[in-house]
């Protein structure tokens, strides 16, 4: 009998221990939650998570609030996020960016693949291979047996070192073979790319498909791994270069430790979101095709990325500006 007492008073105390964590996470969210956001009000990511907090803050009860922390490549909301309390209601918008900057930048006060814990994609927008057109060359193939034909004389325009296009660019010299110059600008480079100064680029979606639509550049390919729904007559890089996948994305993530109730909450709703015809829609029209996965899955993704930019930012030496 004295066993049997002992082992009820454990059970119950056990059940109390276990009690606040199962009604927290069962009742998540009470109060709004922040969205941060490593970029100023009005660019693609800002733009992207005021879409998502709208359909999820409607899916859960309670407004998502958007945190606009910018600086330093994104890196300063990052850490924001790495530090806070890991209880659902301090998130992070990550971008493409994110799995870059684990391996580009050496002295972070955060470890982005140990500090946080992705919860759900949202989706996938691609880079184009873009020239102008007195540029010789009008498809991948051409362009690779161009490069070929003439290693180290090709310039070919970025927004900078370590940004998604300068990356995609480097990932697509190694698995082609080819050499090629990388001109960084600090600002804008589309007067000399239309001018013709700059014969080559590879540049996000949004900014460019209204020059390609009116002839005055033009697309040899996208870096997602298929043909994108925002313009799907550009071949995908990849249907030449097998395997080639280089594409930006967006997806939200959580302080390592948020309770695993929590962020599958999160990702039922927010996929439910982004699989919403209505937002589709919306995103489509900022180049992003959406994408829904498991949080098993996104996480594996998530890790595959940052493996994958490390093998380019080592092999080029690539240093942050």
């Amino acid at each position: 009998m004295e066993r049997r007492k002992v082992l009820q008073l454990a059970a119950g105390a056990a059940a109390l221990t276990l009690a606040p964590r199962s009604a927290s996470a069962l009742d998540y969210p009470t109060r709004p939650p922040h969205i941060v956001v490593g970029f100023p009000p009005g660019l693609s990511p800002d733009i992207i998570a005021r879409l998502v907090a709208q359909s999820v803050s409607e899916r859960l009860g309670q407004q998502f609030i958007v945190d606009n922390r910018p600086g330093a490549a994104s890196n300063i909301g990052t850490e924001v996020v790495a530090h806070a309390t890991p209880d659902g209601y301090t998130l992070l918008l990550i971008v493409s960016a994110n799995a870059i900057n684990a391996t580009l930048y050496q002295h972070l006060n955060f470890d982005f693949a140990r500090d946080l814990t992705p919860v759900a994609a949202i989706g996938r927008t691609p880079f184009v291979i873009v020239v102008n057109p007195q540029f010789p060359v009008k498809s991948v193939p051409e362009l690779i047996a161009y490069a070929k034909a003439n290693p180290g004389k090709i310039n070919i325009a970025s927004a900078g070192v370590g940004t998604g296009p300068h990356v995609a660019c480097e990932l697509f010299k190694m698995m082609t073979g080819t050499d090629m110059v990388q001109v960084p600008y600090k600002g804008s480079y589309m007067t000399d790319l239309l001018g013709g100064q700059i014969p080559i680029a590879f540049a996000p979606i949004v900014q460019i498909i209204e020059d390609v639509r009116a002839g005055k550049l033009i697309a040899l390919g996208v870096t997602t791994p298929t043909r994108s729904a925002a313009a799907p007559d550009i071949p995908a890089i990849a249907e030449f270069v097998p395997g080639y996948a280089a594409a930006g994305w967006y997806g939200m993530c959580a302080p390592a430790g948020t309770p695993d109730e929590i962020v599958d909450k999160l990702n039922a709703a927010i996929s439910a979101a982004v699989t919403d015809p209505a937002l589709k829609t919306k995103l489509l029209g900022q180049g992003v095709e959406t994408v829904a996965m498991p949080v098993k899955e996104f996480r594996k993704y998530v890790t595959d990325e940052i493996a994958k930019y490390a093998k380019v930012i080592t092999a080029t030496g690539m240093k942050a500006d």
